[in-house]
């Protein structure tokens, strides 16, 4: 679990389980039996997570009383140790529980940012390779997803795919995409026949996550209008409804051309906007935290080298876990489920 956000979270829980305690309760609630029931599925969801939240505490709270005890008395040395271990593993009992309901509540709804790293023109391409690839996974488990940037390359692909994905446990199964892609293959553009190594960055981000926690003061922005370039029909380069957005406090900017409308436009930028907020608060507190505990498999690091794409020997690699897929072609086409399974396996 993300543990950088985690008591954020949860105090937002608990006020809204306070708020709920005593609204549940009110004459017009009780009277409207279907608003009653609504409230009291979400009451009884929000009641779990905070008693397995007291229970977290009072198990961190025996995990102290053990150290100090480990400190003063050697005597007890091995069945503290032993007690210290169980209280561990209880720890991440309670933890998975907590996660597993706000998956199953919050995490159906995710971005992700395809973006070119190194390599120029042909980290652009590759950019399009995996978002095929992705897409293809997608139509397979029946999700949705809409396209909220498109950024053309110079010469073929692009510099930048930013796409809105829904669908049961989508975030589940994508957070393991979080990081840098490296593709080793010759480009179409090699007339020496050389191998080239190129890479990109993909960025996965649950909805919840930037929804929740990043609030935008319209007046921090700086809204600028300008005509569409590339895919878009006879609007392109006619009207200006592509929408640039810049957030003045942090330099982030977002940008939208995908829709013929300026109103849809500005709405989809305003996602991106928040998640790139998000994703840039995250990175810095990430980096403050980074000498705590991490976990076995990465979700969250973009810098990171996850997976490499070797095209020569048919090849797909994930460092983190070192497994390797011999049938690349096969992968490429959106079958990612061995993949997938096998980082949901070692996280657990």
């Amino acid at each position: 679990m993300n543990e950088i956000f985690f008591e954020k979270k949860i105090k937002i829980l608990k006020k809204k389980f306070n708020s709920l305690s005593k609204l549940i309760s009110t004459p017009e609630i009780i009277k409207n039996y279907k608003k009653y029931i609504l409230l009291s599925k979400e009451y009884k969801f929000l009641y779990k997570i905070i008693n397995y939240y007291n229970n977290l505490k009072k198990n961190k709270t025996n995990i102290k009383e053990i150290e100090n005890l480990l400190k003063k008395d050697s005597e007890l040395l091995e069945l503290a140790f032993l007690e210290k271990k169980n209280l561990f593993l209880e720890k991440k009992k309670i933890l998975n529980k907590i996660e597993n309901l706000l998956k199953k509540k919050n995490y159906n709804k995710i971005l992700m940012e395809l973006r070119a790293g190194t390599g120029g023109d042909e980290a652009c391409i590759f950019v399009e390779d995996i978002f095929r690839m992705y897409t293809l996974y997608f139509k397979e488990l029946g999700w949705k997803y809409d396209i909220l940037n498109m950024q053309q390359g110079s010469i073929k692909g692009y510099k930048e795919i930013i796409l809105e994905i829904e669908g049961k446990n989508v975030y589940d199964k994508l957070k393991f995409e979080s990081g840098v892609h490296r593709v080793q293959r010759i480009p179409y553009t090699e007339s020496q026949g050389r191998l080239h190594t190129s890479a990109i960055t993909v960025a996965v981000i649950p909805e919840n996550y930037y929804k929740n926690n990043i609030k935008i003061v319209l007046s921090d922005l700086k809204r600028e209008t300008f005509k569409a370039s590339g895919a878009g029909g006879q609007h392109v380069n006619k009207t200006e409804s592509a929408i640039r957005l810049t957030h003045i406090p942090t330099g982030i900017v977002a940008e939208c051309q995908e829709e013929r409308s300026q109103h849809k436009n500005y709405e989809k930028a305003i996602k991106v906007l928040r998640a790139r907020i998000y994703n840039s608060e995250f990175k810095k507190k990430n980096e403050l935290l980074s000498k705590k505990r991490k976990s076995l498999i990465s979700t969250g690091e973009r810098s990171e080298k996850i997976r490499t794409y070797n095209y020569p020997q048919g090849r797909v690699t994930d460092h983190r876990i070192n497994k390797s897929i011999y049938y690349l072609d096969h992968f490429m086409n959106g079958k990612l489920n061995e993949m997938i399974t096998a980082l949901q396996i070692l996280e657990k």
